[in-house]
């Protein structure tokens, strides 16, 4: 699993729902290139547990998200049909319906395999017929890619382990900080604190402040 922080992000171009319901056959990051930034996020399958709970939470912060000038985007490896259908489902019973950002189908896997999350590897056996090696799903991992389509800020945690919605906010302050003002974020930084002078006497300042 490689590291793509400072990197281009993978360019794709897949099916996505958005909007809730509606199916496009040629959703891609690259029109957000130059205008916005944007947080996408792996999951790892449609019904199942954790992942509702995820998609949600990004949904009860959507609004905080798009006042930065954010675009949120899920990505999982279920089919565009598999999407739809659990957006249909409503969420007292185990749904994602009211879910508005795109979604975005990597059935091919080669999306997952690009951002370095997906589970599994194919390998061939005995008779060259070619296996799974694992689950073939996405970790949940977590990208912040800026406007200019680089990679500032990346997450993976295991499949059991659900993500925390507010520290990818604050990771969007801290990357708006530093290109508004061209300090550094400090450890445990919120949005309204203080930043630090990228040198030591900058350092030197801010320490002996707090």
């Amino acid at each position: 699993m490689g590291v793509l922080v400072g990197k281009k992000a993978p360019s794709f171009t897949a099916a996505a729902v958005v909007n809730g319901g509606e199916i496009v056959e040629n959703f891609s990051l690259d029109q957000y290139l130059g205008k916005n930034p944007v947080i996408f996020f792996f999951y790892p399958k449609d019904f199942t547990f954790v992942c509702p709970s995820e998609l949600h939470a990004f949904q009860a912060k959507l609004g905080e998200f798009e006042a930065r000038g954010v675009k949120v985007v899920a990505c999982s490896t279920d089919t565009e049909e598999s999407h739809w259908g659990w957006l249909q489902v409503p969420k007292n019973k185990g749904g994602i319906e009211g879910i508005t950002y795109p979604i975005v189908a990597d059935t091919t896997k080669t999306i997952s395999q690009a951002y370095g999350v997906l589970a599994g590897e194919y390998d061939y056996n005995e008779n060259m017929e070619m296996v799974a090696t694992g689950p073939m799903i996405a970790y949940r991992g977590l990208f912040l890619i800026d406007k200019e389509g680089t990679v500032m800020h990346q997450l993976v945690n295991n499949l059991p382990l659900g993500r925390n919605v507010d520290e990818a906010l604050r990771m969007v302050d801290a990357l708006q900080f530093f290109e508004e003002n061209g300090e550094v974020c400090p450890a445990n930084w919120q949005k309204g604190e203080d930043g630090m002078k990228a040198s030591f006497d900058g350092v030197a300042d801010y320490l002996a402040s707090h």
